[in-house]
């Protein structure tokens, strides 16, 4: 069940009709169908209205939803232990990958304050046991808001940022304090028969980050309100290396010995530069991110994303882009575009959720990502195995000509692989008739998950400005089976005599492929 159909099922049993949830919360009926269809996205702020509507909350409505696909089932009944190996190993490229590497892990004090971060606490635990190097930052909006009501003191804003004064940076110290102790006291469990179980984590925090005040703004004075100067990234490198996971919290230190409030985004970003860190994760209140047509995007370079939040702020009428999203992607856009690869949007709604968008292909969030993840170049002999793998289904389809493993490492030098986030998932072959001036196009295979998005005609016109560069003047290939493909693409039928000589005598009559050529 979606998201969308856990609307449905709450709204049919309050025997709310569309027409009535639409009204109540001014939205279209026609939108709201295709939300609970699953055809459009809906926005974390549209959820909250919509969980309003219908008196739960909108973790109640995550919780209805069944769990993705990718999510292992942990109820032992339920579970097929061929299922599990499977996973297990189509998760061992990743646990090789990730060992030794740096993770930032960001999170808002509605983690702590919603009784999330237990579960979290367990993911976190396998990081480690994986010996990933963690850095956690957390936030704590909700506890400062508490405290602030508690002693009857006003919340200040100015353009989103909260004017931090004497008695307001004492909530924060008191708020920051409190998160600590709790996150401390979850990472120290060690209960038998729990996931905690044999956890030897150590915690580290301390006066890592140097701020700066943020000063005047828009003529009124912020005071404790800051922004992260430098990071310690040497001390906390030092407490990685000796095997301790690193907790920041949104708060500075300055010279003159002042404390300073900063925002969790920016002390996230700022550690993630300064460590140089491999990935930067934020657990938001929204699932995924959409575009401002609702569609779901599972990844995106920072250029992407720039330009989706370009439109967003110039389109007034778009609803698909939650407040939470406006806060952490422009934070994952500077990170990459200051040298962190990767940067993860995932929700925190979803038990398990880090674990599903670190150690499956499709993932569970949005990734933003510094370069684009796919990438095509020539094939090298360490490539053998994965076109073995692309190819041999074609194969025994009869799509392709057979050829053996020995046969891929001795014309290796023709072929042209594409990845994906460095899995190769197609290639094709040039064969060179260099007198002649043409070249035969080959061998073109595309992974079955990633067909249906043009990766074929890439992987096509990047082999054909290939052939340019090295000279030649056209192209062929014979096909039993994808002759309509090849027209569509500017090529057109010849007779096997118009096959340079050498090709020619290695014709198989029996296939009775057909030819066919394009100019270049």
């Amino acid at each position: 069940m979606s998201i969308g159909n856990a609307i449905r099922t709450k709204r049919k049993s309050l025997n709310i009709t569309l027409q009535a949830l639409a009204a109540s919360i001014g939205a279209d009926a026609g939108n709201l169908s295709r939300i609970e269809r699953g055809e459009l996205g809906t926005s974390e702020v549209m959820l909250r209205k919509i969980a309003d509507a219908l008196n739960c909350t909108p973790a109640y409505l995550y919780t209805l939803s069944d769990t993705p696909a990718t999510q292992i089932k942990t109820n032992q009944n339920n579970i097929q232990a061929q299922d599990f190996v499977e996973w297990f190993r189509s998760a061992t490229p990743y646990i090789h990958a990730f060992g030794g590497r740096t993770f930032v892990i960001a999170f808002g004090g509605e983690v702590i304050d919603e009784k999330q971060f237990a579960a979290l606490s367990h993911d976190l635990n396998l990081l480690a046991s994986l010996e990933v190097r963690l850095v956690l930052v957390h936030g704590a909006r909700p506890q400062i808001e508490q405290r602030l009501k508690r002693y009857k003191l006003e919340t200040k804003l100015v353009n989103g940022l909260r004017v931090t004064d004497d008695d307001a940076m004492e909530a924060v110290k008191e708020a920051n304090g409190a998160i600590r102790v709790e996150i401390e006291a979850q990472l120290s469990m060690g209960l038998v028969n729990s996931p905690m179980a044999g956890a030897d984590i150590r915690v580290a925090s301390g006066n890592f980050v140097t701020a700066k005040p943020l000063g005047v703004r828009e003529g009124v004075d912020l005071q404790h309100t800051g922004e992260v100067r430098k990071i310690d990234a040497a001390s906390i490198q030092k407490r990685l290396d000796g095997g301790e996971l690193v907790l920041l919290s949104p708060l500075g230190y300055s010279p003159t010995g002042e404390a300073f409030n900063l925002t969790l985004e920016d002390v996230a970003v700022s550690a993630a530069i300064a460590l140089d860190a491999d990935k930067l994760i934020f657990l938001m209140d929204s699932a995924v991110v959409y575009n401002i047509r609702g569609e779901l995007l599972r990844e995106m370079t920072a250029a992407k994303a720039k330009n989706l939040l370009r439109n967003v702020q110039n389109n007034e009428s778009a609803m698909n882009v939650s407040e939470d999203v406006n806060y952490y992607l422009p934070a994952a856009i500077r990170a990459c575009e200051h040298g962190v690869s990767r940067a993860h949007l995932i929700s925190r709604h979803i038990d398990g959720a880090i674990i599903q968008e670190l150690f499956t292909h499709d993932g569970i969030g949005t990734m933003v990502t510094e370069l684009p993840l796919e990438t095509m170049r020539q094939a090298d002999i360490d490539d053998v195995g994965a076109i073995l793998q692309l190819i041999e289904p074609l194969e025994s389809e009869g799509v392709l000509v057979r050829r053996g493993r020995e046969r891929i490492e001795m014309e290796i030098n023709y072929f042209y692989v594409m990845e994906h986030d460095n899995r190769v998932i197609g290639c094709a072959a040039l064969y060179p008739f260099a007198k002649e001036k043409t070249a035969e196009f080959a061998c073109l295979a595309i992974d079955p998950a990633y067909r249906g998005g043009g990766r074929g005609d890439k992987l096509f016109h990047y082999c054909e400005d290939e052939a340019r560069e090295l000279g030649f003047t056209s192209l062929f290939c014979l096909t039993t089976h994808t002759e309509h493909w090849f027209l569509e693409r500017g090529f057109t039928q010849k007779n096997v005599d118009n096959l340079p000589t050498e090709r020619q005598m290695l014709y198989n009559f029996q296939r009775k492929s057909k030819v066919f050529s394009k100019a270049l």
